[in-house]
């Protein structure tokens, strides 16, 4: 194969998938050398991947040179399940709480032990906030993290406990208190947040469940972003669980047909 491998026996499909695995949210545009180097490639081996890459439209290059993540690659991530199933469903009920609150709407899921961003909508009048669509932010440091993780096995958990990270000097990251937080979110049925992921921002949310076997089971959670000034943040609690009910009304009944 030209230009070789770093690692002897890989395949062309395995070194692809490592030039776009070199691609994070920390790192989103990489030039040859950069790209060569985190994917471990020959730096000829690397060129030829990025030109067929990009010639398929997995990736993009950029004026300046660098490379970054192309729109059918985005287009394709719009199929998954979790995407495509989940974003229609819930997608008329997020704009009934936008449309009611005027606040940033979300709906992640749990992916590993990061909220994975699947759906969002923000108005203009809206707090600026961190998270895309396809964000992956901390499970607890986020509204709709805590939800996820006070749902979550108790291996993840344990995980996240383990590993607690500061985003702002608001973020809980004394393991005890966070188990305690957790146990009072299984209570009441939400999660609150102050100004844990970005400053001037809090954060309400809950969780939507769905029929798995037989049994509701947490499959998302729909959160609410406002401003720090705002003190009427439990009143936005009985508008987030009607609409998480109808989703995971929606969500039951989509899995049925299946």
């Amino acid at each position: 194969m030209a230009g070789g491998s770093a690692t002897p026996g890989r395949s062309v499909t395995s070194r692809a998938l490592a030039v776009l695995d070199a691609f994070s949210s920390s790192a989103p545009r990489l030039s040859l050398s950069e790209i060569a180097e985190r994917s471990g490639t020959p730096l000829s081996t690397a060129h030829r991947l990025l030109g067929e890459l990009t010639d398929w439209g997995a990736l993009q290059r950029r004026a300046d040179g660098r490379y970054e993540i192309g729109r059918k690659l985005w287009d394709l991530g719009l199929l998954a399940p979790v995407q495509l199933e989940l974003r229609q469903v819930a997608a008329p009920f997020l704009l009934d709480v936008h449309t009611a609150t005027r606040d940033t709407v979300h709906l992640a899921v749990r992916e590993g032990r990061a909220a994975l961003y699947v759906e969002r909508i923000s108005g203009r009048v809206s707090v600026p906030v961190v998270s895309q669509v396809g964000s992956r932010l901390p499970l607890h440091a986020t509204g709709v993290g805590k939800v996820l993780l006070a749902s979550a096995p108790d291996d993840v958990v344990e995980g996240v406990l383990r590993s607690l990270t500061r985003a702002t000097r608001h973020t809980v990251v004394d393991p005890a208190r966070l188990r305690r937080e957790l146990a009072e979110v299984r209570r009441r049925g939400y999660a609150r947040t102050a100004e844990e992921m970005s400053l001037g921002t809090l954060s309400v949310a809950v969780p939507v469940r769905a029929e798995r076997g037989g049994a509701p089971v947490v499959v998302a959670a729909l959160g609410i972003v406002v401003p720090s000034h705002r003190r009427d943040l439990t009143r936005l609690v009985p508008v987030l669980e009607v609409a998480a009910r109808g989703i995971g009304r929606g969500v039951s009944r989509a899995q049925h047909f299946h």
